[in-house]
Parts: C-alpha cells; sequence; structure tokens
C-alpha cells in the first residue's frame, strides 16, 4: 500500500514594511539637474535636486507648513523654495526662511536624506532607524568607470512588481542559471562576509559567450557591481554589470540595470561600438529573462529545496541583517561563510 504524503504547502507570510538599511543607487548621477525631480520610494516621496555646491541633496517631497510639492519648487542656492508660499528648506531639511515671518518655527524641519556619487551613479542612504550612513557599505570606486578604455554606462530602467528579496535570491539560485539563461556552469561558489555578498560562476552562455566567467559582489542589500569576461566568436569581451534596485514600496521596486563594455583593441570606432552595443543587447536579454519570471511567481518563504539548488537560505540569512535594528544584528550573520556547489 503506498504510503499517504501530505502535500506541500507554500508559506508567504505578509510582509513589514520596512525596507533595509543601506546605500540605494538611484542611476546616472548627471541626470540630476537643479531642475527638482520628485522621487517615489520607500513607501514615500522624495524630492532630488542639485544646489549650487554641486551636490545633489534630498529632501522629503511635501512641505509639512501647507502641503506643498517642493518638487514643482525652485532651487535657491543650496535650499529648494516651497512654490506654494515660499518656505524655504536647506539641504539639511532646516527650514532657512519664510519671507513673511518675523520667526521660524523651531520645529520647522524635514528629513534631509544622505546621498552620495560614485561611479558616476547617485546613491540614496536609507535606515529605517534614521542613522547615519555607515563605513562598512562605503561605495568602491570602480576604475574602469572613469577609464577612456571603457564605454559609457548604458543603464535600463523598470518598476517589478514583487518584493525585492526575490531579486536578491537569484545570488544564490544556482540552479536556474540553465533552465532560464541557457547558461550552464561548471563551477558555482558564494561567500557571506559582513556586509558582502560574492558569487563566482564559471561556464558558458548561449547568449553571452564561451569561457564565461562572472565574479558578482552585493556590497550592502541594494547594490551589485560584476565582473565578466567571456569569448564570443574568438573575441575577448569584459565587462562590469550594475544590478541594483530601489523599494517603491513593498510589493514593487525600481530595477536598474547597467552594462559598460572594455573596449576592442584594433576594431574601428564604428565596428567597435556596435560590438558594444551587441554585448550590452545580450546581457539586458539575460537579465531580462529573470523579470519575465518575478512577474508571474509565487513569494515563497519556506522553499522546498534540494541538493543541487545552491544556497537558497543562506541569502537570505545573510539578506535579514539589513532589516534589523543594527543593534540587534547577531554577530553569526557578520562572521564569514563560504558555499561551494559539489558538481560531482
Amino acid at each position: 500500500m503506498a504510503r499517504h504524503r501530505e502535500p506541500r504547502r507554500i508559506i508567504a507570510a505578509p510582509i513589514e514594511e520596512r525596507y533595509a538599511r543601506g546605500w540605494h543607487c538611484l542611476g546616472l548621477a548627471a541626470d540630476y539637474t537643479e531642475k527638482p525631480t520628485l522621487l517615489k520610494n520607500f513607501g514615500t516621496a522624495l524630492v532630488a535636486y542639485r544646489g549650487e555646491d554641486g551636490q545633489v541633496h534630498i529632501l522629503d517631497a511635501f512641505c509639512p507648513h501647507m502641503g506643498g510639492n517642493l518638487s514643482l519648487g525652485e532651487v535657491c542656492g543650496n535650499s529648494l523654495v516651497c512654490p506654494f508660499h515660499h518656505w524655504s528648506w536647506g539641504a539639511d531639511g532646516v527650514c532657512d526662511n519664510i519671507p513673511y515671518a518675523k520667526k521660524i518655527p523651531p520645529e520647522a524641519v524635514i528629513r534631509s536624506w544622505p546621498t552620495t556619487e560614485e561611479n558616476k551613479l547617485l546613491f540614496v542612504w536609507h535606515d529605517h532607524e534614521g542613522k547615519p550612513p555607515i563605513p562598512e557599505q562605503c561605495i568602491e570606486r570602480i576604475d574602469e568607470c572613469f577609464s577612456d578604455d571603457w564605454s559609457v554606462w548604458q543603464l535600463g530602467y523598470q518598476v517589478i512588481h514583487t518584493n525585492c528579496r526575490e531579486l536578491i535570491d537569484n545570488m544564490g539560485d544556482a540552479a536556474h542559471f540553465g533552465p532560464v539563461h541557457d547558461a550552464p556552469f561548471n563551477d558555482f561558489s558564494l561567500t557571506a562576509d559582513g556586509h558582502k555578498l560574492t558569487q563566482v560562476m564559471k561556464g558558458s552562455s548561449e547568449h553571452l559567450g564561451d569561457s564565461l566567467v562572472s565574479i558578482a559582489t552585493y556590497a550592502g542589500p541594494a547594490y551589485s557591481m560584476s565582473y565578466m569576461t567571456s569569448s564570443i566568436d574568438g573575441v575577448e569581451m569584459a565587462s562590469r554589470l550594475l544590478v541594483s534596485h530601489v523599494p517603491i514600496d513593498i510589493n514593487s521596486f525600481e530595477l536598474r540595470f547597467g552594462v559598460i563594455v572594455r573596449k576592442i583593441p584594433g576594431m574601428s570606432d564604428a565596428d567597435c561600438a556596435a560590438m558594444m552595443q551587441q554585448y550590452t543587447d545580450l546581457n539586458n536579454k539575460a537579465f531580462g529573462q529573470d523579470v519575465d519570471i518575478w512577474h508571474t511567481k509565487q513569494r515563497v518563504d519556506n522553499p522546498l529545496l534540494c541538493d543541487g539548488d545552491g544556497p537558497i537560505n543562506m541569502v537570505r540569512k545573510w539578506y535579514s541583517q539589513f532589516y534589523m535594528d543594527a543593534a540587534q544584528v547577531p554577530q553569526s550573520l557578520q562572521s564569514k561563510k563560504e558555499f561551494v556547489l559539489d558538481l560531482g
């Protein structure tokens, strides 16, 4: 008699409205000018503008006086002036002028969000506790972003209608690379070390070429930079890949995927540009295959895993530290852990 087996039930608990502690990439820094830009992220609204100091400043988007939309205001020096009653808000979030008032109320302060620019990208810092950026999550300089031997960033943007954990799962989901990307691998390893998570893969790809080597590192919860090399039709290719996300709310996020490519010696400028564009398109196509899955899949908190799936639970435990109060993060989540997939 066959033994009765209970069917596996998927668990998907309600998601707490809380966002990760860390730097989040807002795209190319050059796209942010003295014209204020409205941002809808972290379950709220923000406004970004470049002041006369050349820095991009980010504030809460609505004036607490009477609710004016600061993204429709004007930049004056390093301050942003509300279009409704001309209250002026400094880059530190403190009201510095009310043209018709004798005294500025001491409670006239709105949230100012820390920003930084690196690798020609703009980043905003989010911390649920309101604490400043920490050195452990600093954005490291990528020299290729400033080299004439490399192309400029080509960035794609789209909104993904799911929780951002689905994106992070990819770092440990070794088994999906063959079925989804036609990219079987010979080696797969993952290292979690404090705030960094590094994935190393070697194999081949129908789209990205032979002798493919990818080293991808998350420096914090929301920003990944990869170094990838491969051979396409005998031409050695090298690229840097940006994968970043900024939550809109707990059920959707903005995805930015970028590519810079090493220029190919000996090629004409036109042929080199065409080859780089083809390689960029192939990378974008490969990433788009993930997006198609995310838009249709079910969130699963208790994945039914087998021995060839990869360290998905290890990735989730590492990622969880960014959603805890800093003082509550256990040492076990900070200690170094390594995983090597046994392909024997």
